[in-house]
């Protein structure tokens, strides 16, 4: 069970367009380079947030700009935008099983609901966060 670290690196992306728009332009370079990866990575997660409606990005000019207030993204809109978790779901069963096995052969139906469950409680609760908590989180360890 892990969620992918597009995650994370998209609600940093935010944060720092956030941040740095003010001061000089947001490029997919200075992304990278405060993420710790390389551009491609930022410009693959920059598409998925952009056909989410979050930033906006312009063909030969520099800078991408947030399209909605840092208040207004919740961390469930990155996490649906940026393919956090596979169509499988958060959690994956193993493949093989012993069908002769009276735990085996009946573990996947007894985990199915409980494990969806445990899904959609943890989906909510990322809808009840926003990247502003991150941002002002971050702010007040900068002073």
């Amino acid at each position: 069970m892990q969620i992918s670290s597009r995650f994370t690196i998209a609600i940093h992306m935010l944060g720092a367009i956030e941040y740095f728009s003010n001061q000089q332009p947001v490029t997919s370079a200075l992304l990278a380079n405060s993420v710790g990866t390389n551009p491609m990575t930022i410009r693959n997660l920059m598409s998925s947030l952009k056909a989410a409606g979050m930033i906006e990005t312009q063909q030969g000019r520099a800078g991408i700009r947030l399209l909605k207030p840092l208040d207004e993204i919740r961390f469930y809109d990155v996490y649906m935008a940026v393919d956090a978790v596979d169509d499988a779901g958060l959690f994956s069963m193993h493949d093989q099983p012993d069908p002769e096995c009276p735990i085996g052969s009946h573990i996947e139906a007894a985990l199915s609901n409980r494990l969806t469950l445990i899904q959609k409680t943890m989906e909510a609760e990322l809808a009840k966060l926003t990247v502003a908590d991150v941002a002002e989180d971050i702010h007040t360890r900068l002073v």
